[in-house]
C-alpha cells in the first residue's frame, strides 16, 4: 500500500511543482512545509516574494493534520485595520502567550487591562522631567567609556570587527544601566562573555521556529531538552538569574542611597500587582526583561543595518558627516544636545530608510478573538493564526514606490526642508495603534547619538567577501554579523 501511495504522490506533486505559479509548493499532506524548511534561511524573502505575487495577503498552508494554516499580509488597510480600526477584535491573544511563554506577564505578552496598566506605568517614566536627562547622560557615558574606547583599539591594529556584536553588547549595558542601575560592563575592549547578554539571541531564534513547528514538536523537543527549545530553556535560567541578582543588589540599597531611577520608579507604579502568578517579584522579573529584549535588540539591530546601508553608500556618508559638522561648529560631537540631533535631517531620513527596509521587528503575529472580515476581503475565523509581514511593507512598490529598494534619505525630507512623516500603518517600524512603541524617542535619540559619535570619528567600510543577511528569528539580526574596518578621521578637518 505504501508503494503505492509513492507511486501516485510523485507524479502529482510533480505536476503541482511545475504549475505553480508561486515560488512555493502546497503539497499533498505535507501542505507547504517543504518549501518554508528549504526556504528558512530566505524566510522574510520567499514571505515577500510571495506577497508581492498575491496582492499583499496569502493563506500559508502546514501539515493538514497540524493546524498551523497561517494567513500573512504586508496589506496597508489590514495593517491599519488590525492594529488600529478594529485594534480590540486582535489581541495578543493565548497563542501568541504560549508561544512567547518567555515574556510572561511582561507589556508584550499582555492584553486588556493588565496591557493598559504596563502602558501607563511605564509611560509615567518616561515622561518624568527627568528621563530626558538621565537618557542622555546614560548614552553618552557608554559612548564615551564604552564604545569609543573599544572603536580606537580595533582600528589602531587595522583590525576587522563585527559592528553588530558592538553595537549588541553597548545597547545591553546601556538598557541594564538605565533600568537596573547596573552596568554589566560587556563593552569594553576585552569584550568579556557575559552569559545574559548572549542569551537574547539564542532564545529570539527558538521563537522564531515557533511559528512554524507543530505545537507538539516544540514542546516535545521543550520537554527533552532537544534542539532550540534546550538553548531557549538555558537562555531562560540565564535571565532570571541576571534579573534577580539585580533585584537582590538593589534590596540591599538602603532607602536614603537609592537615587531616582526607572526599576525604582516601575516598582512604585506597580505596588500590588502579582500578574498570573500571583508572585510580585517573578511579575517584575517579565516586566524588566521584556524592556530589556526592547532596548537591547531593536535598536543594536536598526543601527548595525543602518550602517551596512551606508557603508555602501559613501555620498550618504558624507552628506550625514557634513550635516553633523555644520551644526557642530567645530566643536567636539557631545556638545550636540537631543535638541540638536532633532535637526539632523539626512541622518535622520538616513535611519528612517534602515528601519524601513530592515525592520528589527519583522513581522508580528495576531488572532482574532472572532471572526472577521479584513479589508482585503479575506475571511478569518476566530483565533486564526495571522502574520503581520512588516519587513515586506518596506519593500512593496504599491507603497513606496518604484524605487523602494533604494537606500535614499532624501525619502524623508519634507518640501520645506525639514522631516516628512508617514502614516504608521505604512511606516511600521515602531508598530502602530494604541501599541505603538513607547520607547520610539528614546531609541531614536539612542542611534542618532550612537551614529554621530561614529559618523564624527571613523569611516565604516565593509570586509570585502563578508556575507550579510537576515538571520531566523523573531529579531532581524544578521546572521554573521556585521564584519567591518574602521578609518580613523577628523571631522572638523574632514572635507
Amino acid at each position: 500500500m505504501l508503494l503505492i501511495l509513492i507511486i501516485f504522490l510523485i507524479p502529482a506533486a510533480l505536476f503541482l511543482h511545475r504549475r505553480r505559479r508561486l515560488p512555493i509548493t502546497n503539497w499533498p499532506f505535507f501542505g507547504m512545509t517543504p518549501d518554508v524548511l528549504l526556504n528558512s534561511h530566505r524566510a522574510h524573502d520567499l514571505a515577500t516574494q510571495i506577497l508581492k505575487l498575491t496582492n499583499g495577503t496569502f493563506l500559508l498552508k502546514g501539515p493538514w493534520f497540524a493546524n498551523i494554516d497561517m494567513l500573512y499580509t504586508s496589506d496597508p488597510a489590514n495593517i491599519h485595520y488590525m492594529l488600529s480600526k478594529n485594534f480590540q477584535n486582535y489581541p495578543k491573544g493565548p497563542e501568541f502567550r504560549n508561544i512567547f511563554d518567555i515574556l510572561g506577564d511582561g507589556i508584550f505578552n499582555s492584553d486588556h487591562e493588565l496591557w493598559e496598566i504596563h502602558r501607563k506605568t511605564i509611560m509615567s517614566v518616561l515622561k518624568h522631567p527627568e528621563f530626558p536627562s538621565l537618557l542622555e547622560t546614560n548614552i553618552k557615558k557608554k559612548v564615551v567609556f564604552g564604545l569609543l574606547p573599544v572603536l580606537k583599539s580595533v582600528s589602531s591594529n587595522s583590525q576587522e570587527t563585527d559592528l553588530q556584536e558592538l553595537f549588541q553588547r553597548f545597547t545591553f549595558d546601556a538598557i541594564c544601566d538605565l533600568l537596573l542601575d547596573y552596568d554589566p560592563g560587556s563593552l569594553s575592549v576585552e569584550l568579556p562573555f557575559v552569559p545574559c547578554e548572549k542569551a537574547f539571541t539564542e532564545a529570539e531564534e527558538a521563537l522564531f521556529w515557533r511559528h512554524f513547528l507543530p505545537e507538539q514538536v516544540w514542546k516535545l523537543q521543550k520537554r527533552f531538552g532537544m534542539g532550540k527549545e534546550k538553548k531557549l530553556s538555558e537562555a531562560c535560567m540565564v535571565f532570571d538569574e541576571f534579573i534577580y541578582k539585580c533585584f537582590d543588589i538593589k534590596d540591599g540599597q538602603k532607602e536614603e542611597e537609592e537615587k531616582l531611577g526607572v526599576l525604582t520608579s516601575l516598582m512604585r507604579g506597580f505596588e500590588g500587582q502579582l500578574g498570573t502568578s500571583t508572585d510580585k517579584r517573578k511579575f517584575m522579573k517579565d516586566t524588566v526583561l521584556n524592556l530589556m529584549i526592547a532596548g537591547r535588540d531593536t535598536t543594536s539591530t536598526a543601527l548595525s543595518w543602518f550602517f551596512y546601508l551606508l557603508a555602501q553608500n559613501p555620498t550618504a556618508e558624507k552628506n550625514i558627516r557634513d550635516e553633523i559638522k555644520k551644526h557642530l561648529g567645530g566643536a567636539k560631537w557631545e556638545s550636540l544636545s537631543v535638541k540638536d540631533l532633532g535637526k539632523l535631517v539626512y541622518l535622520h531620513g538616513g535611519i528612517c530608510e534602515a528601519l524601513r527596509l530592515y525592520p528589527p521587528v519583522a513581522l508580528e503575529h495576531k488572532s482574532p478573538s472572532a471572526a472577521d472580515v479584513l479589508p482585503s476581503g479575506h475571511v478569518v475565523d476566530e483565533h486564526s493564526r495571522i502574520i503581520l509581514s512588516f519587513y515586506t511593507v518596506g519593500r512593496m512598490e504599491g507603497i513606496w514606490g518604484e524605487d523602494c529598494m533604494e537606500f535614499k534619505p532624501e525619502r524623508w525630507f519634507s518640501q520645506r526642508g525639514g522631516i516628512k512623516h508617514e502614516p504608521s500603518y505604512k511606516f511600521i517600524a515602531f508598530h502602530a495603534g494604541p501599541r505603538t512603541c513607547l520607547g520610539k524617542e528614546m531609541g531614536m535619540i539612542q542611534m542618532k547619538m550612537v551614529a554621530t559619535a561614529i559618523i564624527c570619528h571613523y569611516h565604516v567600510e565593509l570586509v570585502e567577501g563578508h556575507e550579510v543577511c537576515a538571520s531566523d528569528s523573531i529579531i532581524l539580526q544578521m546572521k554573521y554579523g556585521l564584519k567591518v574596518r574602521l578609518f580613523p578621521i577628523d571631522i572638523n578637518q574632514a572635507s
